[in-house]
Protein backbone atom coordinates (compact mmCIF):
# COMPACT_ATOMS: atom_id res chain seq x y z
CA UNK A 1 0.00 0.00 0.00
CA UNK A 2 1.36 3.44 -0.91
CA UNK A 3 0.39 6.91 0.30
CA UNK A 4 0.88 9.77 -2.18
CA UNK A 5 0.98 13.44 -1.26
CA UNK A 6 0.49 16.44 -3.57
CA UNK A 7 0.18 20.21 -3.05
CA UNK A 8 -2.52 22.13 -4.90
CA UNK A 9 -1.40 25.23 -6.78
CA UNK A 10 -4.88 26.69 -7.38
CA UNK A 11 -8.51 26.00 -6.37
CA UNK A 12 -9.68 22.61 -7.65
CA UNK A 13 -11.86 19.66 -6.62
CA UNK A 14 -10.01 16.94 -4.73
CA UNK A 15 -11.07 14.12 -7.06
CA UNK A 16 -10.06 16.06 -10.18
CA UNK A 17 -6.69 17.03 -8.66
CA UNK A 18 -5.84 13.57 -7.33
CA UNK A 19 -6.94 11.91 -10.55
CA UNK A 20 -4.62 14.12 -12.59
CA UNK A 21 -1.67 13.67 -10.24
CA UNK A 22 -1.97 9.98 -9.42
CA UNK A 23 -3.12 8.56 -12.75
CA UNK A 24 -6.22 7.05 -11.16
CA UNK A 25 -9.65 7.61 -12.67
CA UNK A 26 -11.98 9.99 -10.82
CA UNK A 27 -14.26 7.07 -9.99
CA UNK A 28 -11.31 5.22 -8.44
CA UNK A 29 -10.44 8.31 -6.37
CA UNK A 30 -14.06 8.52 -5.21
CA UNK A 31 -14.06 4.87 -4.16
CA UNK A 32 -10.91 5.43 -2.11
CA UNK A 33 -12.33 8.64 -0.61
CA UNK A 34 -15.52 6.81 0.38
CA UNK A 35 -13.30 4.21 2.07
CA UNK A 36 -11.54 6.92 4.10
CA UNK A 37 -8.32 6.86 2.09
CA UNK A 38 -8.23 10.53 1.01
CA UNK A 39 -7.06 13.38 3.25
CA UNK A 40 -6.78 17.15 2.88
CA UNK A 41 -4.38 18.80 5.32
CA UNK A 42 -4.35 15.55 7.37
CA UNK A 43 -8.16 15.50 7.68
CA UNK A 44 -10.25 12.77 6.02
CA UNK A 45 -11.99 14.27 2.98
CA UNK A 46 -14.66 13.46 0.43
CA UNK A 47 -13.95 13.27 -3.31
CA UNK A 48 -15.83 16.52 -3.94
CA UNK A 49 -13.87 18.54 -1.38
CA UNK A 50 -12.66 21.88 -2.71
CA UNK A 51 -8.91 22.45 -2.43
CA UNK A 52 -7.34 25.88 -2.05
CA UNK A 53 -3.90 26.88 -3.24
CA UNK A 54 -1.37 25.41 -0.82
CA UNK A 55 -3.60 22.62 0.47
CA UNK A 56 -1.97 19.20 0.83
CA UNK A 57 -4.03 16.33 -0.60
CA UNK A 58 -3.12 12.75 0.14
CA UNK A 59 -4.42 9.45 -1.17
CA UNK A 60 -3.69 5.91 -0.06
CA UNK A 61 -3.53 3.41 -2.92
CA UNK A 62 -3.91 -0.27 -1.98
CA UNK A 63 -1.46 -2.77 -3.39
CA UNK A 64 -2.52 -3.78 -6.90
CA UNK A 65 -4.66 -6.87 -7.17
CA UNK A 66 -3.59 -9.61 -9.57
CA UNK A 67 -4.28 -8.56 -13.14
CA UNK A 68 -7.63 -9.99 -14.22
CA UNK A 69 -7.60 -9.20 -17.93
CA UNK A 70 -6.62 -12.22 -20.04
CA UNK A 71 -3.55 -12.20 -22.27
CA UNK A 72 -4.39 -12.66 -25.96
CA UNK A 73 -2.13 -13.23 -28.94
CA UNK A 74 -3.17 -10.15 -30.93
CA UNK A 75 -0.85 -8.42 -33.42
CA UNK A 76 0.55 -5.21 -31.96
CA UNK A 77 2.76 -2.47 -33.42
CA UNK A 78 5.23 -1.73 -30.60
CA UNK A 79 7.20 1.37 -31.59
CA UNK A 80 9.51 1.28 -28.55
CA UNK A 81 9.91 -0.54 -25.24
CA UNK A 82 12.31 -0.94 -22.32
CA UNK A 83 12.00 -2.01 -18.68
CA UNK A 84 9.77 0.98 -17.78
CA UNK A 85 7.63 1.98 -20.75
CA UNK A 86 6.29 0.84 -24.09
CA UNK A 87 5.02 3.03 -26.91
CA UNK A 88 2.37 1.43 -29.11
CA UNK A 89 0.83 2.48 -32.42
CA UNK A 90 -2.82 1.49 -31.83
CA UNK A 91 -4.86 0.58 -34.90
CA UNK A 92 -8.31 1.97 -35.62
CA UNK A 93 -11.03 -0.32 -34.28
CA UNK A 94 -9.17 -1.54 -31.19
CA UNK A 95 -10.57 -0.65 -27.77
CA UNK A 96 -7.89 0.32 -25.25
CA UNK A 97 -9.25 -1.60 -22.26
CA UNK A 98 -12.20 -3.74 -21.23
CA UNK A 99 -15.54 -2.14 -20.44
CA UNK A 100 -19.19 -3.02 -20.29
CA UNK A 101 -19.81 -5.90 -22.67
CA UNK A 102 -16.25 -5.81 -24.02
CA UNK A 103 -13.66 -7.97 -22.27
CA UNK A 104 -11.64 -9.39 -25.17
CA UNK A 105 -9.67 -8.14 -28.14
CA UNK A 106 -8.52 -4.95 -26.39
CA UNK A 107 -5.13 -3.28 -26.35
CA UNK A 108 -4.70 -4.44 -22.74
CA UNK A 109 -5.27 -8.07 -23.75
CA UNK A 110 -2.60 -7.70 -26.44
CA UNK A 111 -0.19 -5.91 -24.07
CA UNK A 112 -0.45 -8.66 -21.46
CA UNK A 113 0.57 -11.22 -24.09
CA UNK A 114 3.40 -9.16 -25.61
CA UNK A 115 4.80 -7.42 -22.52
CA UNK A 116 3.64 -9.42 -19.51
CA UNK A 117 4.51 -6.99 -16.71
CA UNK A 118 2.40 -3.80 -16.49
CA UNK A 119 1.70 -1.23 -13.78
CA UNK A 120 -1.21 -2.07 -11.48
CA UNK A 121 -2.29 1.43 -10.44
CA UNK A 122 -5.37 1.54 -12.66
CA UNK A 123 -6.67 -1.81 -11.52
CA UNK A 124 -7.21 -5.29 -12.85
CA UNK A 125 -8.83 -4.37 -16.16
CA UNK A 126 -6.66 -1.37 -17.10
CA UNK A 127 -3.08 -2.35 -16.19
CA UNK A 128 -0.43 -0.05 -17.63
CA UNK A 129 -2.90 2.40 -19.15
CA UNK A 130 -1.86 6.01 -18.52
CA UNK A 131 -3.96 7.70 -21.21
CA UNK A 132 -6.40 6.50 -23.85
CA UNK A 133 -7.47 6.84 -27.46
CA UNK A 134 -11.02 6.34 -28.68
CA UNK A 135 -11.70 2.97 -30.31
CA UNK A 136 -11.84 4.44 -33.83
CA UNK A 137 -8.85 6.77 -33.31
CA UNK A 138 -5.47 5.39 -34.32
CA UNK A 139 -1.98 6.29 -33.17
CA UNK A 140 0.51 6.51 -30.35
CA UNK A 141 -0.01 5.56 -26.71
CA UNK A 142 2.56 5.24 -23.95
CA UNK A 143 2.12 2.31 -21.54
CA UNK A 144 3.64 2.01 -18.05
CA UNK A 145 5.33 -1.26 -17.11
CA UNK A 146 5.59 -0.41 -13.40
CA UNK A 147 3.95 1.90 -10.87
CA UNK A 148 6.90 4.30 -10.69
CA UNK A 149 6.74 4.89 -14.43
CA UNK A 150 2.94 5.20 -14.28
CA UNK A 151 3.08 7.97 -11.67
CA UNK A 152 5.75 9.86 -13.60
CA UNK A 153 3.86 9.69 -16.90
CA UNK A 154 0.57 10.68 -15.26
CA UNK A 155 2.27 13.67 -13.69
CA UNK A 156 3.73 14.72 -17.05
CA UNK A 157 0.29 14.60 -18.66
CA UNK A 158 -1.29 16.52 -15.76
CA UNK A 159 1.46 19.17 -15.81
CA UNK A 160 1.35 19.37 -19.64
CA UNK A 161 5.02 18.49 -20.10
CA UNK A 162 4.09 15.45 -22.19
CA UNK A 163 3.08 16.53 -25.69
CA UNK A 164 0.50 14.80 -27.89
CA UNK A 165 -0.30 15.83 -31.46
CA UNK A 166 -2.86 14.52 -33.93
CA UNK A 167 -3.76 14.77 -37.60
CA UNK A 168 -7.45 15.03 -38.48
CA UNK A 169 -9.24 15.52 -41.78
CA UNK A 170 -12.12 17.90 -41.22
CA UNK A 171 -15.28 18.62 -43.16
CA UNK A 172 -15.21 21.97 -44.97
CA UNK A 173 -12.45 24.53 -45.38
CA UNK A 174 -11.18 26.49 -42.37
CA UNK A 175 -10.51 30.16 -43.09
CA UNK A 176 -7.95 30.80 -40.36
CA UNK A 177 -4.50 29.21 -40.38
CA UNK A 178 -4.32 28.40 -36.66
CA UNK A 179 -6.05 28.97 -33.35
CA UNK A 180 -6.70 27.86 -29.79
CA UNK A 181 -10.01 26.50 -28.51
CA UNK A 182 -10.75 26.85 -24.79
CA UNK A 183 -14.14 25.61 -23.55
CA UNK A 184 -15.80 23.57 -20.83
CA UNK A 185 -16.53 19.97 -21.85
CA UNK A 186 -18.85 17.52 -20.13
CA UNK A 187 -21.56 14.94 -20.73
CA UNK A 188 -24.06 16.03 -23.38
CA UNK A 189 -27.40 16.45 -21.54
CA UNK A 190 -29.26 15.43 -24.73
CA UNK A 191 -27.20 12.34 -25.55
CA UNK A 192 -25.39 10.42 -22.80
CA UNK A 193 -23.09 8.76 -25.34
CA UNK A 194 -21.60 12.10 -26.33
CA UNK A 195 -19.60 14.89 -24.77
CA UNK A 196 -20.45 18.53 -25.46
CA UNK A 197 -19.26 22.09 -25.00
CA UNK A 198 -21.04 23.34 -21.87
CA UNK A 199 -21.70 26.80 -20.39
CA UNK A 200 -19.11 28.44 -18.15
CA UNK A 201 -19.03 26.86 -14.73
CA UNK A 202 -20.08 23.42 -15.98
CA UNK A 203 -17.97 20.47 -17.11
CA UNK A 204 -14.18 20.56 -17.16
CA UNK A 205 -11.82 22.99 -18.86
CA UNK A 206 -10.58 21.77 -22.25
CA UNK A 207 -7.88 23.46 -24.34
CA UNK A 208 -6.81 22.47 -27.85
CA UNK A 209 -4.40 24.21 -30.20
CA UNK A 210 -4.73 23.66 -33.94
CA UNK A 211 -2.98 24.58 -37.19
CA UNK A 212 -3.92 23.96 -40.81
CA UNK A 213 -1.59 21.51 -42.54
CA UNK A 214 -3.29 21.42 -45.96
CA UNK A 215 -6.47 22.75 -47.58
CA UNK A 216 -8.58 21.01 -50.20
CA UNK A 217 -11.75 21.88 -52.11
CA UNK A 218 -14.10 20.58 -49.42
CA UNK A 219 -11.85 19.50 -46.56
CA UNK A 220 -8.98 20.63 -44.35
CA UNK A 221 -6.13 18.57 -42.92
CA UNK A 222 -5.42 19.93 -39.45
CA UNK A 223 -2.82 19.31 -36.75
CA UNK A 224 -4.29 19.29 -33.25
CA UNK A 225 -2.22 19.70 -30.08
CA UNK A 226 -3.82 18.59 -26.82
CA UNK A 227 -3.26 20.89 -23.86
CA UNK A 228 -5.76 18.95 -21.73
CA UNK A 229 -7.07 15.40 -22.13
CA UNK A 230 -10.85 15.30 -21.92
CA UNK A 231 -12.98 12.51 -23.35
CA UNK A 232 -13.51 13.00 -27.12
CA UNK A 233 -11.83 16.42 -26.80
CA UNK A 234 -10.60 16.86 -30.38
CA UNK A 235 -13.81 15.48 -31.87
CA UNK A 236 -15.94 17.80 -29.72
CA UNK A 237 -13.77 20.83 -30.49
CA UNK A 238 -13.80 20.07 -34.22
CA UNK A 239 -17.61 20.00 -34.09
CA UNK A 240 -17.51 23.26 -32.07
CA UNK A 241 -15.53 24.86 -34.92
CA UNK A 242 -18.30 23.81 -37.29
CA UNK A 243 -15.94 21.40 -39.06
CA UNK A 244 -16.35 17.88 -37.61
CA UNK A 245 -13.87 15.09 -38.28
CA UNK A 246 -14.51 13.13 -41.48
CA UNK A 247 -15.92 9.69 -40.69
CA UNK A 248 -17.02 10.59 -37.17
CA UNK A 249 -20.31 8.75 -36.67
CA UNK A 250 -21.00 10.35 -33.27
CA UNK A 251 -20.15 14.02 -33.87
CA UNK A 252 -19.88 14.26 -37.66
CA UNK A 253 -22.23 14.69 -40.58
CA UNK A 254 -25.11 12.22 -40.93
CA UNK A 255 -24.23 11.74 -44.60
CA UNK A 256 -20.59 10.80 -45.13
CA UNK A 257 -18.82 11.04 -48.47
CA UNK A 258 -16.39 8.17 -47.83
CA UNK A 259 -16.97 4.62 -46.63
CA UNK A 260 -14.95 4.52 -43.42
CA UNK A 261 -14.90 2.42 -40.27
CA UNK A 262 -14.36 5.48 -38.07
CA UNK A 263 -13.08 9.03 -37.87
CA UNK A 264 -9.93 10.17 -39.68
CA UNK A 265 -8.10 11.10 -36.49
CA UNK A 266 -4.56 9.86 -35.85
CA UNK A 267 -2.21 10.48 -32.91
CA UNK A 268 0.99 10.95 -34.90
CA UNK A 269 3.34 12.46 -32.30
CA UNK A 270 4.15 11.74 -28.66
CA UNK A 271 6.86 13.52 -26.68
CA UNK A 272 7.72 12.68 -23.07
CA UNK A 273 10.48 12.48 -20.48
CA UNK A 274 11.59 8.96 -19.67
CA UNK A 275 10.53 8.14 -16.08
CA UNK A 276 13.85 6.49 -15.16
CA UNK A 277 16.54 8.18 -17.25
CA UNK A 278 15.13 11.71 -17.58
CA UNK A 279 15.81 11.59 -21.33
CA UNK A 280 13.45 13.59 -23.53
CA UNK A 281 11.99 11.24 -26.13
CA UNK A 282 9.93 11.88 -29.27
CA UNK A 283 7.96 9.25 -31.18
CA UNK A 284 6.05 9.54 -34.45
CA UNK A 285 3.68 7.24 -36.34
CA UNK A 286 2.80 7.62 -40.05
CA UNK A 287 -0.78 8.04 -41.19
CA UNK A 288 -2.60 4.71 -41.73
CA UNK A 289 -3.14 3.57 -45.32
CA UNK A 290 -6.91 4.26 -45.26
CA UNK A 291 -6.22 7.84 -44.12
CA UNK A 292 -3.64 8.36 -46.90
CA UNK A 293 -6.10 6.89 -49.43
CA UNK A 294 -8.74 9.49 -48.55
CA UNK A 295 -6.13 12.27 -48.74
CA UNK A 296 -5.19 11.08 -52.24
CA UNK A 297 -8.87 11.29 -53.24
CA UNK A 298 -9.41 14.81 -51.90
CA UNK A 299 -6.16 16.03 -53.48
CA UNK A 300 -7.54 14.95 -56.86
CA UNK A 301 -10.72 17.03 -56.44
Amino acid sequence: MKRLKFQAESPIRADVFLSERSGLTRSAVKRLADAGMVWVNDVSAKAGACLKAGDIAEICIPDPVPIAARAEDIPLDIVYQDDDIAVVNKPQGMTVHAGAGNSEGTLVNALLFRLGSLSGINGALRPGIVHRLDKETSGLLVVAKNDRAHLSLSRQIAEKTAKRAYYALLEGVLKEDAGTIVTQIGRDPKNRLRQAVLPAGEGRRAETEWAVAERFRANTLVRFYLKTGRTHQIRVHAKYLGHPVVGDKLYGFAKQRFRLDGQLLHAYLLELTHPATGERMTFTAPLPDYFEHVLDLVRKD
